[in-house]
């Protein structure tokens, strides 16, 4: 079933804030929900999904799913594709992340994240792909920041 976040915003946001609770207890940080920091030349600000206190974690939070049709949901991985260009705007020092929604394929072959590094590990350039299992919580690093692919902790 496709998870629809302009439908129901209330799905995205709770998405978010458990991210937000996960990801600060990974990474042993406190994180700020939709803070603006500046990107580009000239500067413009874009406001992330999360922020940390200390800055030196950003990133990006995505509550997709497989679409009923059991396509790959193109739109959104071209949203996805937008989060990590925006990312790779910030400063190499800080660890930059996307987080998605753990969801396995109708074949139960490959998560939506998965099939995310692997068509598109050439864009990341740094940029980390994580997926939250949103019931449990339970946290998995997909991509790391030097680009290699993981699929455990």
């Amino acid at each position: 079933m496709s998870s629809d976040n302009r439908k129901d915003p209330a799905k995205g946001k709770a998405f978010q804030m458990k991210a937000g609770t996960v990801l600060g207890e990974y990474f042993g940080v406190r994180f700020k929900l939709d803070q603006a920091l500046p990107i580009g030349k000239p500067t413009k600000l874009h406001k992330f999904d999360l922020v940390s206190e200390n800055g030196r974690y950003v990133g990006e939070c995505k509550n997709y799913r497989w679409t009923r049709g059991r396509n790959m949901p193109s739109a959104k991985m071209a949203v996805v594709n937008e989060a990590v260009f925006l990312l790779k705007h910030l400063p190499r020092r800080i660890t930059r992340f996307v987080v998605m929604r753990k969801d396995l394929k109708w074949d139960g072959k490959e998560t939506l994240a998965q099939y995310y590094e692997r068509t598109y590990r050439h864009l990341l350039g740094g940029v980390m792909i994580l997926e939250m299992n949103f019931r449990t919580g339970a946290l998995q690093t997909v991509a790391a920041e030097d680009g290699k692919a993981r699929f455990g902790k």
